[in-house]
C-alpha cells in the first residue's frame, strides 16, 4: 500500500510499497479490490487518515480468506471420513433383530422352577426322584427296592446324607443367583479358571497372564484323517472334551492333557462309580464342567469332595453368554437357508432344549485364558464317524453344528465382530485344523 510522506516544506511525496504486500496482492489477485488495483497503480493516493483503517480492512479480508479456505478444506476430508465410515461392509455389522431374539431364553421360566423346586426339596418328578435314589444309593444310604417308586421327602435319616444336601443347596442357590447375562464375563476367566489351576500346580506369579497357546482338541471323527498329534502335544495347554480317549490315538490326537472338559451328563455316569472315578486322563489332571440339569449339582457335591485336582463349575454367567452367542448364529443361519421367520426357529431346534456343544464352550473358554488358541476335531465328512473314539454316527439336534462352524470361521477370520462381547475383550488369534 502506497504511503504519504511529509516533507519539511509541506509538500507530500509518495513513499514505496513494501515488497510482501505486493507480493499478497499478486499472489491472490481475488484480493484485490479496484481501490486497492488504484493504489498499486499509484493514481489514489489517500490521506494519513484513512491508510489505518484500509490497512485494518485489508488484513482482515486476507486472514478471513486464508481461513475460511482452510476450513473448507478441513471440511471435505472430515466429509470424506465421514462417508467412508459409514460405508461399511454389511457382513461385518451385527443384525439388531438377531440379537433382540438371541437374547431370550425359551427355557428360563422352567429352569428357574426345576432350580426352586430343589431347594424346596420337591423331588416329585420321575426324573428328579430317579436321579435322587441314585444318589442316595450312591453314598450308600438305605433305599428298599419297595421304595424305589414312592415319592421320597427330602427329609434327612444320617448325618452324612444331610451335609450332603445342605451342600448342595448352598452351592445350587449360589449358581442360580448368578445366572444372568454378564457380557464382560470373558475377563474374568483367568480368575475363575487359571488362577485355581495354576495354584494347584504351584505357580502363583502368573494370575495376570494368559497361557502362550491352547489346543481345544474336540472329538470328531476327521481327526483320523490326520497325524496331528505332535502339533497337540506342542501347545502350552491342550483341553480335551468328554473323557475322549487318547489310549491307542496318540499319533492322530496327542496324548498331552492339561484340562478335562465336561458336561454334567458325563459327571453323573463318573458318579455311579466307586469312588466317583471321572480321571481317564490322571487323578491330577484339573476339570472343568458346565451344567446340564440343575439335579446334578447332588453329583458335584458328592464328587467334588473325592477329587484330587480342581473340580471346577463354570460361571452361570459365562453359561448364558455362550447360549446367545450359538443362538445368534443359529437365528442368522435358519433365517438365511429357511427363507422363513424367526417365530419359526423354535419348533425346528427342540425350542427350550437348545444348546450349545461342549466344544464350543471349551473353544470360549480357550479365548479367555490364551494367548493363541487352535482347534483340533470340529468339523464333519460324510466318511467320518462323529467321534473319532466311539461309532456313534448321528448328531445330537439338541445342537446345531453348522451354526457353531460359522462361528468358528468368524473367529479365524479375526476382522468380523462376535455378537455379545464387550469391546474391552479382545479376541486372541485362531487358527483351525482341518
Amino acid at each position: 500500500m502506497p504511503g504519504v510522506s511529509e516533507n519539511k516544506d509541506g509538500s507530500e511525496t509518495e513513499t514505496p510499497i513494501p515488497k510482501f504486500f505486493t507480493t499478497i496482492i499478486y499472489s491472490f489477485p481475488y484480493l484485490a479490490s479496484p481501490t486497492t488495483n488504484s493504489i498499486l497503480k499509484n493514481t489514489f493516493p489517500m490521506k494519513r487518515t484513512v491508510r489505518p483503517l484500509f490497512m485494518l480492512l485489508f488484513l482482515i479480508v486476507f486472514a478471513a480468506t486464508v481461513t475460511s479456505r482452510a476450513m473448507i478444506r478441513r471440511g471435505l476430508i472430515s466429509i470424506d471420513h465421514e462417508t467412508r465410515v459409514m460405508i461399511q461392509d454389511p457382513q461385518l455389522l451385527l443384525n439388531a433383530t438377531l440379537l433382540k431374539h438371541a437374547a431370550i431364553d425359551i427355557g428360563e421360566e422352567k429352569s428357574k422352577q426345576e432350580i426352586q423346586n430343589l431347594l424346596d426339596g420337591n423331588i416329585r418328578s420321575q426324573a428328579r426322584h430317579r436321579t435322587f435314589v441314585s444318589w442316595r444309593r450312591f453314598i450308600h444310604h438305605d433305599v428298599d427296592k419297595s421304595s424305589r417308586n414312592v415319592n421320597l421327602p427330602a427329609t434327612m435319616r444320617s448325618p452324612l446324607f444331610y451335609r450332603y444336601w445342605l451342600d448342595f443347596r448352598k452351592v445350587l442357590n449360589e449358581w442360580a443367583r448368578k445366572k444372568r447375562f454378564q457380557p464382560g464375563i470373558m475377563l474374568e476367566l483367568i480368575r475363575s479358571v487359571k488362577v485355581p489351576i495354576d495354584r494347584y500346580s504351584g505357580v502363583f506369579d502368573s494370575s495376570e497372564q494368559r497361557y502362550a497357546s491352547c489346543a481345544v482338541v474336540g472329538n470328531s471323527g476327521i481327526l483320523l484323517n490326520k497325524d496331528y498329534g505332535s502339533l497337540i502335544d506342542a501347545h502350552d495347554v491342550v483341553i480335551r472334551l468328554n473323557n475322549a480317549r487318547v489310549d491307542n490315538f496318540e499319533h492322530k490326537v496327542g496324548k498331552k492333557t492339561s484340562i478335562s472338559f465336561v458336561n454334567s451328563n458325563i459327571l453323573h455316569l463318573c458318579a455311579r462309580r466307586e469312588g466317583c472315578f471321572c480321571h481317564p486322563y490322571g487323578a491330577n489332571v484339573p476339570i472343568v464342567m458346565y451344567i446340564c440339569q440343575a439335579m446334578h449339582f447332588l453329583d458335584y457335591t458328592v464328587c467334588n469332595s473325592s477329587h484330587k485336582a480342581p473340580l471346577l463349575v463354570t460361571d452361570p454367567r459365562f453359561d448364558v453368554l455362550c447360549a446367545r452367542i450359538v443362538k445368534y448364529y443359529s437365528l442368522k443361519r435358519f433365517v438365511e437357508e429357511s427363507g422363513k421367520g424367526l417365530e419359526e426357529w423354535g419348533s425346528a431346534h427342540d425350542g427350550a432344549l437348545f444348546h450349545y456343544s461342549s466344544g464350543m464352550q471349551a473353544v470360549m473358554l480357550g479365548l479367555g485364558i490364551c494367548d493363541k488358541v487352535s482347534i483340533f476335531g470340529f468339523g464333519k465328512s460324510a466318511s467320518a464317524k462323529h467321534h473319532y473314539h466311539t461309532n456313534q454316527k448321528a448328531e445330537l439336534h439338541l445342537h446345531d453344528y453348522e451354526a457353531e462352524y460359522a462361528f468358528y470361521r468368524d473367529l479365524v477370520d479375526g476382522r468380523k465382530p462376535i455378537p455379545f462381547l464387550v469391546d474391552a475383550f479382545k479376541v486372541p488369534p485362531v487358527v483351525m485344523y482341518h
